[in-house]
């Protein structure tokens, strides 16, 4: 189907579809709502910004029996803030409609989710850990679901969430239909797979494309100064909308953003160490465009989607810099423009090389007295001294010392190597 008037959805599914303004499906979008439609189960496999969350709200809802009183389908998401998301973007689509849904999440009042579940809703969508633990106590009804969705699956084996899933899968019908998401698959999350799935159907839509689609990334040398100044100098040059900084710890990024309150730059802060009620009141902050600035760790990369990001700035490269990419995912979507800064020092070297081959086609820039300007390549010096290394080494070669020494002789042979050096190096020029 090339457009969304092409399927034969329900009049409420059609409606909203056209009051959200979808008209053309996604790549993820085109390949696996048929799949869902059809009971089949599959692993979408594709990297944010793909509008993974409609690929599978959509055939869900078009399948849902409101008429039937009882759970038909379970939607988890590795963090509160994925969860509400997928739950606030369900309910837009179930508007004026008689089908039910559940939030699940932890940091919310137990008996008051216990108390929504006593209407049998028709889809939950959760956080692991309070799913496991509603279907547990018997509030949640959850062996009458055929249809299970796991959204960013790698993100939730990392964080030690498959086994909450594994738990309650186990209690789900034998004839459970599984659908994972996820940007990557580890060997690790394989096993889990195969428990669940026989022969899924392995839909994969290629990232590569999409890493410079509308982006520019931006190499910034640290060089001599600290590399707080220089984040301060990259921040002068840029007039962002919403920019996250990244930071590899919890600790740095207090820290930045501490550093930024006393430069006189408020900035927001996520990451683990918030309580549930500090992450809440930040997300509707920075909904409520409250902060230029964002200082976050890795989490934020996958488990939170916000919106209108038009820089991202790597105060440091990650560890894992698989996370790189998923980084620089939160800018330049929905076919805006975006810009990717990197900080680095020459001791960040390998690992600047390792991410151009995995395709990012860095610009060496620096700022000079609030401007971007374009330098030569971080390799330039380092070719440089290799090429005089290399014609030393010739010269050396070609004058040999006489058989008979005179005096001068060592100055005669000095003279000589530099001619040849100086040859050489005309030479290179002209190649």
């Amino acid at each position: 189907m090339s457009k969304y008037t092409d399927y034969q959805f329900k009049p409420f599914l059609r409606e909203a579809i056209g009051r959200l303004g979808f008209e053309n499906p996604t790549p993820i979008q085109k390949e696996m709502i048929p799949l869902i439609l059809k009971g089949t189960s599959a692993i979408g496999q594709a990297h944010t910004g793909t509008g993974k969350s409609h690929s599978f709200i959509i055939p869900v809802l078009e399948r849902v029996n409101a008429e039937a009183d009882e759970l038909q389908a379970v939607i988890t998401a590795p963090t509160r803030e994925l969860a509400t998301q997928l739950s606030n973007e369900l309910d837009k689509m179930t508007e004026g409609t008689a089908i039910r849904s559940s939030l699940l999440i932890g940091g919310t009042d137990k008996q008051r989710s216990i108390g929504k579940l006593k209407s049998n809703p028709h889809i939950v969508i959760g956080t692991p850990g309070r799913i496991r633990d509603m279907a547990e106590n018997g509030a949640l009804a959850i062996h009458t679901a055929r249809i299970l969705i796991i959204d960013e699956a790698d993100l939730a084996f990392d964080m030690g969430f498959i086994e909450d899933i594994d738990h309650f899968a186990s209690k789900m019908p034998a004839d459970l239909e599984m659908y994972v998401f996820s940007a990557t698959i580890p060997e690790k999350l394989k096993p889990f797979l195969t428990k669940y799935m026989e022969s899924p159907v392995h839909v994969k839509i290629g990232e590569r494309q999409s890493l410079t689609e509308g982006m520019h990334y931006t190499l910034v040398p640290v060089r001599s100064m600290s590399r707080k100044k220089k984040l301060l100098h990259v921040m002068e040059a840029i007039n962002p909308y919403l920019a996250i900084i990244f930071t590899n710890t919890r600790q740095h990024a207090d820290e930045i953003a501490d550093y930024l309150a006393e430069n006189c730059i408020k900035a927001g802060r996520i990451h683990g160490d918030l309580t549930p009620r500090e992450r809440t009141r930040m997300m509707k902050q920075i909904r409520d465009l409250e902060f230029q600035y964002i200082v976050a760790t890795d989490l934020a990369a996958r488990g939170i989607d916000i919106p209108g990001v038009s820089h991202v700035i790597n105060y440091e490269l990650p560890d894992d810099l698989e996370f790189f990419i998923h980084r620089v995912g939160r800018t330049a979507r929905a076919g805006l423009e975006g810009t990717a800064i990197t900080l680095y020092e020459p001791s960040e070297d390998d690992k600047v090389v390792r991410i151009e081959k995995m395709g990012i086609p860095f610009v060496h820039e620096d700022v000079k007295k609030g401007e971007w300007i374009e330098i030569k390549e971080r390799h330039a010096r380092k070719n440089r001294l290799k090429q005089e290394d290399e014609i030393d080494r010739k010269a050396v070669s070609i004058v040999k010392k006489p058989a008979k020494v005179k005096p001068g002789y060592k100055k005669k042979m000095a003279q000589e190597i530099e001619k040849i050096k100086k040859r050489e190096r005309r030479l290179k020029r002209k190649k």
